[in-house]
């Protein structure tokens, strides 16, 4: 299935042109660090929903330790259960640091990232969600998160642009950064199932 992700960044969407170009589903950013709500998260959810699409979610990550990985779960688990979203492709979560704040304010070794993953992953299962996974370059997949260490369960969007993705455990593979839909410009993915 082919599908688009999406955050304030992208603007005003077209949602009918998504489904259009045969798009099925949209992973929407709920929000990033402490308990900040992206600003088009409300607008995404609901043009996405109306346009008969799919829907999952991501959270990027400003944790720097394993606390703060679970306010960050709890902070999702709030927002989840205030909106009423039912996200059936998933919560997902980014730890990667792709602004530098983590190299600007201490970056986690990669036993505290890994243990970030889980507590966040842990946290959200115990609350209900089964579908908690972990978004990440092929370059984190192999180098920087241990995925050993994580349950057999715990599903990965592998962020490899280009023509293969060869993270043989992904769920889902973020193939591009500049899928083009009616001139606007989104993420592209392939879900697995």
């Amino acid at each position: 299935m082919r599908g688009i992700d999406v955050s304030y960044h992208n603007g005003e969407v077209d949602w009918q042109s998504v489904v259009d170009v045969g798009c099925e589903f949209a992973i929407i950013r709920l929000g990033y660090g402490l308990r900040h709500l992206d600003e088009k998260f409300t607008d995404n959810v609901n043009g996405a929903l109306s346009a008969g699409l799919k829907i999952g979610v991501y959270y990027y990550s400003y944790a720097l330790n394993v606390e703060e990985a679970k306010t960050e779960a709890r902070y999702v688990q709030d927002i989840l259960q205030e909106y009423g979203v039912n996200p059936e492709f998933g919560i997902w979560y980014d730890l990667e640091d792709a602004d530098g704040y983590k190299e600007r304010n201490g970056m986690p070794d990669n036993q505290t990232i890994t243990d970030m993953c889980s507590a966040f992953i842990c946290a959200l299962n115990e609350a209900g969600y089964q579908y908690v996974g972990i978004y990440a370059s092929y370059v984190w997949l192999t180098g920087i998160i241990d995925t050993s260490q994580l349950a057999d369960y715990v599903p990965y969007w592998n962020a490899q642009w280009g023509s293969s993705n060869d993270f043989s455990r992904s769920r889902m593979w973020q193939y591009t950064d500049s899928l083009n839909i009616n001139g606007q410009t989104f993420d592209g993915n392939e879900y697995y199932g």
